[in-house]
């Protein structure tokens, strides 16, 4: 794992103590795309997360809540996020 998968890993766990917490880093995917870094990676992520944090919260309100803890990597580093957000 990279420094940014660890950093998004460990915030979430923090924030939301998920039952299940998958991060991808799939920027290989995206060589040659906007926001893609061919030497290093750790640009684009899929993130699934199971938490009880996110009962009674639409679609949208899940994202923020993410987007909100992950504010300073999608600042720094990140270029996306493809999240799949879940309570059950």
């Amino acid at each position: 794992m990279g420094v940014y998968s660890d950093r998004i890993r460990t915030k979430l766990t923090q924030a939301f103590q998920p039952a299940r917490l998958a991060v991808v880093d799939d920027s290989a995917r995206h060589h040659g795309h906007a926001g893609a870094d061919v030497d290093g990676g750790e640009t684009h992520f899929n993130v699934e997360i199971v938490a009880a944090a996110f009962a009674g919260k639409s679609r949208v309100e899940r994202q923020r809540m993410i987007h909100a803890v992950l504010a300073d990597e999608l600042q720094e580093r990140v270029h996306a996020l493809s999240l799949k957000v879940s309570d059950t």
